[in-house]
């Protein structure tokens, strides 16, 4: 069975002016509309999370050239800025929402900035946008107990599921971060599917709970786009990202291993 390599995009904000929290990973609405139109030109046909998996897990064949565009936390702009111009292309994406950073009666208050309410998002599923999960206060799930672990996936996809009227099937790791015990978890909870960021192609053998994306910023220029799109010099694009994530879950690690030897002696 072929093993075909999947851009899957990876997109936060889209903001004419977005606060500190989330300049980096934000993208311009004119520089979203652009790389849009590209896609298009290119003869690209976006998917939905969803089909994705489904068609990778049954053996159908993929669309010609497929490719995924996916949105992370629930910023407002996706409704204002980015579903005018998905809608204009008659492109389907995917947004993976923190329950607890939706305004409405769930809000913890944790969102980073101005975030989509309730309606807002009804109005993106009406517009074949998928909804998928991703946590309801956006932690770090491996460095959850597997009982906080659990809550938080049972319980945003219970609000998920309460507001659209159709359980999320698809999710995304906050921060990107998973675990063997993690991706169990979002098995058990009912995810047929789950994304991390990996800053790579994603393909069939990668298995459907560790599929790679490609990180969209605001520092992402026309060409660089093109290039994620093909699958060309993502390595050396990514190369300083992976070395702090390297570096990074080298003292993740030494945390997790000091909390069960205190654990351990209690």
């Amino acid at each position: 069975m072929s093993d075909t390599a999947v851009s899957i995009l990876m997109y936060h904000a889209v903001a004419s002016a977005p606060n500190d929290a989330t300049r980096a990973l934000s993208v311009a609405p004119e520089a979203f509309a652009e790389q849009m139109a590209l896609i298009g030109d290119l003869g690209l046909t976006p998917v939905t999370t969803a089909d994705l998996a489904a068609r990778w897990r049954s053996g159908r064949p993929l669309p010609d050239r497929p490719v995924l565009i996916t949105f992370d936390d629930g910023y407002e702009g996706v409704h204002r800025h980015a579903l005018p111009v998905l809608a204009k292309h008659g492109f389907p994406a995917t947004l993976f929402v923190s329950t607890g950073w939706i305004k409405g009666a769930y809000d913890t208050g944790g969102g980073l900035d101005a975030m989509l309410d309730w309606q807002q998002v009804r109005d993106l599923a009406d517009s074949g946008i998928e909804i998928g999960g991703h946590s309801h206060s956006h932690p770090q799930l491996d460095q959850l107990d597997d009982a906080t672990l659990r809550s938080e996936l049972v319980r945003s996809t219970e609000i998920v599921t309460g507001e659209l009227g159709a359980r999320p099937v698809s999710f995304a790791y906050p921060y990107g971060y998973s675990s063997r015990r993690v991706r169990g978890a979002v098995r058990e909870a009912g995810y047929a599917q789950a994304l991390a960021v990996g800053n790579g192609l994603a393909r069939r053998r990668q298995g459907p709970y560790a599929l790679q994306r490609v990180t969209v910023r605001r520092g992402t220029d026309v060409e660089e786009f093109e290039r994620l799109l093909q699958g060309r010099a993502i390595t050396r694009n990514f190369a300083k990202d992976r070395a702090l994530t390297k570096g990074y879950a080298l003292v993740r690690r030494a945390r997790q291993v000091r909390r069960k030897a205190i654990r351990s002696r209690v």
